[in-house]
């Protein structure tokens, strides 16, 4: 991956620096022709076919089930969402999205736990994400690279964020137009997304499968978003995706028959 290799070198003055992987065979690498990555010299494409409406008002898609949720109906591109305690599911549920635009790539830094067979149930394209596990303090370094690479990363620093870096970083994510999703507390996040509230279904007594999760999602942050938006999902399902809770009918209990009193 060559576009990379000048990022990710070590020299003797510096500890070893995080090895950047794909997870699965890349259906395209970034830089090279085909690759649809924009930011990278060489790539084919940087706009999408999925949500047109949603692009080309400068927003990256997001599943249905989460438009309802957001002020904007989507990601607004070059920004940086907070996902308040990191809440593995709402984060990659908020990524899924990504695939629905042409280039399609998105990137993990610093998420070593991340499930690979959840992040393909919510949506993501394998093939197409790029994980950096253990960036150490090199993270916001391999981020800014990453922007102008791919059109969204979900990230978890090391440490607290300064403002001053988180504002340096802001910049780069302008210029690219790529979407920063952070798992916990950033400074100057224009969107806070978390859980509330959830219940898991599936077990019985000590005994059974999970089959879902019920939770209810909270948006709050600048401008449209100030008063805070909720929306009632399973995240996941029985199939490991999102979708929105429908409230199932209660039955109509029939009037009882009326009863006739003896005489005696």
């Amino acid at each position: 991956m060559p576009v990379f290799e000048s990022v990710f070198e070590s020299t003797a003055e510096q500890p070893a620096r995080p090895a950047l992987r794909p997870v699965a065979l890349p259906a395209a690498v970034p830089g090279e022709p085909g690759g649809g990555v924009p930011g990278v010299p060489g790539a084919s494409g940087a706009s999408g076919e999925g949500d047109g409406r949603a692009e080309a008002r400068g927003l990256l898609p997001v599943p249905f089930a989460l438009r309802e949720v957001l002020p904007d109906g989507g990601l607004r591109r070059g920004t940086a969402v907070s996902v308040a305690g990191g809440d593995a599911g709402l984060l990659l549920a908020l990524a899924a999205g990504v695939r629905e635009t042409e280039g399609g790539w998105a990137a993990a830094v610093g998420l070593p736990d991340l499930g690979l067979a959840a992040a393909e149930g919510y949506g993501l394209d394998l093939r197409r994400l790029l994980v950096a596990d253990d960036p150490g303090p090199h993270w916001a370094e391999v981020v800014s690279v990453l922007a102008g690479a791919v059109e969204l990363i979900m990230l978890r620093p090391d440490g607290p964020v300064p403002p001053k870096q988180a504002a340096r970083l802001a910049a780069v994510l302008r210029r690219s137009g790529c979407v920063l999703l952070v798992a916990g507390p950033w400074p100057g996040a224009v969107l806070r997304l978390g859980v509330r509230s959830g219940r898991w279904y599936g077990l019985g007594d000590g005994h059974g499968q999970l089959t879902g999760r019920q939770v209810e999602v909270v948006a709050e942050g600048r401008g449209a978003a100030v008063r805070g938006r909720t929306a009632r999902l399973w995240l996941p399902d029985e199939h490991g995706a999102v979708r929105p809770v429908r409230e199932q009918p209660q039955p109509v209990a029939e009037p009882a028959e009326p009863r006739v009193a003896a005489v005696v």
